[in-house]
């Protein structure tokens, strides 16, 4: 009964880091579009330059 509980419970462990890493992978190309689209739309700054869109 143990073998099969322990079986139980690393299965269960396992799907939930697959759905973690899956969701994980999705917030990074979320990110990714969305800080390629900063190039894109970058606002105009002092001296007509384009400036950047960031503050670092």
């Amino acid at each position: 009964m143990v073998p099969l509980l322990l079986v139980l419970l690393l299965a269960v462990l396992l799907f939930g880091a697959g759905f973690a890493v899956k969701a994980l992978w999705w917030i990074a190309v979320f990110v990714l579009v969305l800080w390629l689209l900063g190039f894109i739309v970058r606002p105009a700054g002092t001296g007509g330059r384009r400036g950047r869109w960031y503050r670092w």
